[in-house]
């Protein structure tokens, strides 16, 4: 033991589970925290954006490119809340992200007597955010609710936990011993269920492969695309399961192709995925029978049907099946035939973004990060843009978290060990997050941010336009000039007319490894919902 402030214990603790960077921003009650990292500095990096919003969203990009927990640092109230849209996109992609929230001091908690930045059941508030939520009450707990807090992230279904931290307890002295990260146990293969699975499996002809959320790791890319080759199946990625598998593997096929499979599929099994339409109904598979298996046991319940449900590590399931299954023919020539078909599709009735995806995907290398925002373009690359690599594809799952893309790609290049990131947004996605162009030069970021630009909240617009007879309401915007904002903030800016020019300005300044902004002055866009004749998930 040795003595120290709750504030230096956090922070040794912070560096024993591997923690390298924080992002966040100091504030009076978190003193004596930031206090403890300016004694470990050289070890542990506190990286400080311009709005707390853009702390919960950096420590969730940092995750999901280096698959490290992303760590972010508010203060209590305000902070909290600004915080919060980060740590929903975080719980609605099962992203590990710690949040160390300040509270007032500890004999005020509850007391409602108008202490800085106070509000009402802040625990509450973050409970609903998160799977865990602790606040020490000595400070001879916080060691053991960090090294807790890290094994729920990595037990079960990864999603975001909560430290809250009094400044009483931060700044209180104590013998202290830090400790060691807590063991997570290796999560148990029912074999059972798995044996029945591979029996469904072996008598089906024509299998469907599902992917959700849950197999966007390394290990499940290289098992995933080993399944498909011994039965010849064809795989359907959610829109959240992208980079399950690599785009190029001749199996792999987008989340629509699933309603033109499920007219002759005799089985569907789905891995890691909550296999739910936006509204919360099964997806429709026809006929076939349903196979799912998850890790959560909410994610097996009614509204789904399953004929198997398999509550297990999808990835060790997984890793079971694929050493127990014997290869064989199953879809053959019409999986290549559906393949042809759907890039068709999505070319014939997205042309015009589809220019601007393929631009992109040229630009980047194949282990590239690409950010995509809720814009006219990024709605079509949720099934056009072709992934090839894990952690390679950030996106914000149902919470569709307009404005996030930027810092989320801000977060991803600091934890991306060198890969390139684009983030693709909307002059009305990047409003809310202009300022963080300065956290890019100031840490030296090397982000492409590329924004398409038509004056407008596109998609709104549009709907307005077609939808309602023109009745136009909140849809237009005012822009800044955005290469005279590129220049205030010290970034490299380029003007690109057409995909062919954003191909050539991307490729730049990823060889540039600078901030830069490329420019793309675009009308709105036609809709590429044709495409999708049922409800996305």
């Amino acid at each position: 033991m040795a003595k120290m402030t709750g504030g230096d214990a956090l922070t040794q603790a912070l560096i024993s589970e591997g923690v390298d960077t924080v992002f966040g921003i100091p504030g009076v009650q978190l003193d004596g925290l930031t206090d403890g990292m300016y004694r470990r500095r050289e070890e542990l990096e506190l990286v400080v954006p311009r709005h707390e919003q853009a702390t919960s969203y950096m420590a969730d990009g940092y995750h999901r490119a280096s698959g490290r927990p992303g760590v972010a640092m508010v203060v209590p109230g305000p902070g909290v809340l600004n915080a919060g849209s980060g740590m929903a996109t975080a719980y609605a992609c099962s992203s590990q992200v710690m949040l160390l929230a300040g509270t007032i001091p500890s004999p005020l908690v509850g007391s409602g007597l108008g202490a800085l930045h106070e509000i009402p059941r802040q625990t509450e508030t973050i409970e609903g955010l998160t799977k865990w939520t602790a606040r020490p009450r000595r400070v001879e707990e916080i060691p053991d609710l960090v090294h807790e807090g890290f094994r729920q992230m990595r037990t079960g279904r990864p999603r975001p936990v909560a430290l809250e931290l009094g400044p009483d307890l931060l700044h209180a002295v104590a013998d202290l011993e830090p400790g060691e990260p807590f063991a997570v146990e290796t999560p148990e293969v029912p074999d059972g269920a798995v044996a029945e699975l591979a029996r469904l499996l072996a008598a089906s002809t024509r299998p469907v492969i599902h992917a959700g959320g849950g197999m966007r790791e390394p290990r499940a890319f290289k098992l995933l695309a080993r399944l498909a080759d011994l039965l010849d199946a064809p795989v359907v990625m959610s829109e959240n399961g992208r980079g399950a598998i690599d785009a190029r593997d001749p199996h792999a096929l987008p989340a629509f192709a699933l309603w033109e499979l499920r007219a002759t599929a005799d089985l569907v099994v789905s891995f890691g995925s909550r296999f739910l339409t936006p509204f919360g109904q099964q997806l429709n598979i026809g006929d076939a029978r349903l196979a799912l298996v998850n890790i959560d046991a909410a994610d097996l319940r009614p509204p789904r049907r399953p004929d198997l449900a398999v509550d297990a590590d999808a990835v060790a399931v997984l890793e079971a099946l694929v050493e127990r299954l014997a290869p064989r023919s199953t879809w053959g020539e019409e999986l290549h035939r559906l393949r042809a078909d759907c890039e068709a599709r999505i070319r014939q009735q997205a042309a015009p973004q589809m220019e601007f995806v393929d631009a992109i995907r040229a630009a980047l290398p194949e282990d590239g990060i690409f950010v995509n925002e809720l814009t006219q373009i990024g709605y079509v690359s949720t099934y056009g843009f072709p992934v090839q690599a894990p952690r390679s594809y950030v996106w914000p799952g149902y919470q569709g978290t307009l404005g996030y893309a930027m810092p989320t790609a801000l977060g991803a290049a600091v934890g991306a060990g060198g890969r390139p990131v684009v983030a693709v947004t909307g002059d009305g996605g990047i409003g809310w997050s202009l300022q963080e162009f300065a956290t890019a030069k100031k840490y030296g970021i090397p982000l492409v941010t590329v924004l398409f630009e038509d004056a407008r909240f596109g998609n709104v617009w549009r709907i307005q336009r077609d939808t309602y007879g023109g009745r136009f309401i909140g849809s237009d915007l005012t822009n800044p000039d955005f290469g005279m904002l590129a220049q205030a903030f010290g970034l490299d800016f380029a003007l690109a007319e057409d995909a062919g020019a954003v191909r050539k300005h991307v490729a730049a300044a990823i060889a540039a490894r600078r901030p830069a902004i490329v420019k793309v002055p675009v009308d709105v866009f036609p809709s590429p919902w044709p495409l999708i004749h049922e409800p996305r998930h």
